[in-house]
């Protein structure tokens, strides 16, 4: 089993509809996927509730308590962590000791950046991190191609030497969805094509598969 860690310090960064793309692309391409909800807020659990019969399974699991992380059943092969947004010293190593991957997702605004570069500094002290035993993956996230704040971003990426492994646009067909338990990857229609194409890169860095998905 692969384990993926969707975390962030800062709220309102995409990390839930990172978490739930990523979860609906795997279970579309016929992989047993589950999704660990950390968070107190409990927005993972509230979208697998709402999620139609008719969409590909993806297994829910509570891990807001500390005795529950870590309790997977044994048929999955990928689990995605959405993480809470404070995450305590304590709770920070019991689930990055679990995670494979951390992908760190982060819109192109001033509180964005100072956060994540903080929360970034703060992953780099702790022990599985500075073995080199995770993957940390930045996600540049709700990004306008023309906005001004683009280029802020990007020169945060260039000063820290971290690119980020994909750019993903704003669109508000991610909100629309995940009102009903969807993604963009429940969608066949060509008009979500271009939106699904974006995840590609991320999608290369996680799982092993040569194909191109979309």
């Amino acid at each position: 089993m692969k384990t993926i860690l969707v975390a962030n310090q800062k709220g309102g960064c995409g990390k839930t509809i990172t978490a739930i793309s990523l979860a609906s692309a795997l279970s579309q391409k016929g992989y047993q996927v589950a999704l660990a909800d950390a968070d107190n807020q409990k927005s993972a659990r509230q979208w697998l509730q709402q999620r139609p019969d008719t969409a590909t399974k993806i297994e829910s699991l509570d891990w807001r308590h500390d005795k529950s992380i870590g309790d997977v059943p044994k048929h999955i092969e990928y689990l995605i962590i959405d993480a809470p947004g404070a995450l305590s010293s304590d709770k920070a190593q019991t689930l990055i000791a679990e995670a494979h991957t951390i992908i760190t997702p982060l819109q192109p605004s001033f509180f964005d950046i100072d956060s994540t570069r903080r929360f970034l500094k703060h992953l780099q002290d702790l022990k599985r991190i500075k073995k080199g035993k995770v993957d940390i993956l930045l996600l540049a996230n709700r990004v306008k191609p023309n906005g001004t704040s683009a280029k802020d971003i990007q020169d945060f990426f260039q000063k820290i030497e971290h690119e980020p492994v994909a750019w993903i646009s704003e669109r508000t067909a991610y909100g629309q969805l995940a009102m009903q338990g969807l993604s963009v990857f429940d969608k066949p229609q060509k008009a979500y094509l271009s939106i699904q194409k974006q995840w590609q890169p991320v999608l290369n860095m996680i799982i092993d598969d040569p194909n191109n998905w979309f």
